[in-house]
């Protein structure tokens, strides 16, 4: 007796079952994969069929993921990993430097950098698709190791397994304080000011936040100086000419944030200055990982005229 072959499931149907699985909504899912509602809760039916088993518990109101659900979700993800990886090396493998290249960008960097970046891509890879998402540090690092992202441009070191980075360049911090402000327009400030200053913070959740802390502690402040928070850094600004108290920025947005009033000043830490670095990373073993050495060496000489020190690729 000859048994016949398992049907096997169609990545349009795992594709459809990750979607449901990440958003818990299949409107909200058909739409983050751009099909259309009765397709996709056909496809995860018949990939059920297809199976044997009931992944999703649907109600009234919500969907759930039934135990074998949540099982294989995560296999269903890592499959459409693979499958994009193969895709990737194919394409790399077909031409350099075409196809989609989804690069992820932090709040921090994004309008300093991208300009300089966006410049360099248009001249040099014409026919590279740079599709750019901005996003805090935690989702951007989520969306490279699960495939959604190819590259990021961060603030590091990450420490994450599995993720590589390349150094772009260490930039230095300056203290933005109001026009009265007795620290505003020195040079040669000790860090140990800190101590003593009411500085205003970014959100939680951005890393730039986590180093302006780290600095603080670095100089002695036991405490976190946390009274007023912005979201963004043009608004972090905008409190300090209000007198609210001082900021950390990174060299590279001084010009940008600062030239919005007249009622600011910047000052200059002795050396060593705190500093942050920037770099490009990506999964190890990347298919494209030459592109993006070679990206990242086109990037350090495209950004040597910005108020950095530009770093070598094998940088420690």
């Amino acid at each position: 007796m000859t048994v016949g072959k398992r049907r096997q499931p169609s990545l349009a149907q795992l594709r459809a079952f990750a979607a449901v699985a990440e958003h818990l909504h299949f409107r909200d899912a058909a739409a983050a994969i751009g099909m259309s509602q009765p397709a996709l809760s056909g496809a995860v039916s018949a990939l059920e069929e297809t199976l044997g088993i009931t992944l999703l518990e649907r109600t009234t109101r919500k969907v759930l993921l039934s135990p074998a659900g949540e099982r294989l979700a995560v296999r269903a993800k890592a499959v459409l990993v693979e499958v994009g990886a193969l895709m990737e090396e194919a394409e790399a493998v077909r031409a350099p430097f075409t196809g989609a290249l989804r690069l992820g960008v932090i709040p921090t960097v994004a309008p300093y950098l991208l300009p300089t970046v966006l410049r360099l891509v248009h001249d040099r890879y014409p026919h590279l698709d740079l599709q750019v998402h901005e996003e805090q540090t935690a989702s951007l690092v989520d969306g490279l190791t699960t495939g959604r992202l190819d590259l990021l441009l961060l603030a590091v070191p990450l420490g994450v397994p599995g993720v590589a980075e390349l150094p772009l360049f260490d930039e230095d911090f300056v203290l933005v304080a109001p026009l009265d402000h007795p620290l505003g327009g020195r040079e040669g400030i000790a860090r140990e000011a800190l101590k003593e200053l009411n500085l205003l913070l970014l959100d939680e959740g951005h890393c730039l936040r986590d180093q302006a802390l780290d600095i603080c502690r670095e100089a002695g402040r036991a405490d976190a100086p946390v009274t007023t928070t912005a979201a963004g850094l043009s608004t972090l600004v905008q409190l300090v000419a209000g007198g609210l108290g001082v900021t950390l920025l990174p060299r590279t947005a001084v010009k940008v944030e600062t030239s919005r009033s007249n009622q600011l000043l910047t000052g200059c830490f002795a050396d060593p200055a705190p500093t942050r670095r920037i770099a490009l990373a990506m999964r190890t073993g990347a298919a494209r990982s030459a592109e993006y050495q070679e990206l990242a060496a086109a990037l350090r000489a495209a950004l040597s005229p910005l108020p950095v020190r530009v770093l070598e690729a094998d940088a420690p």
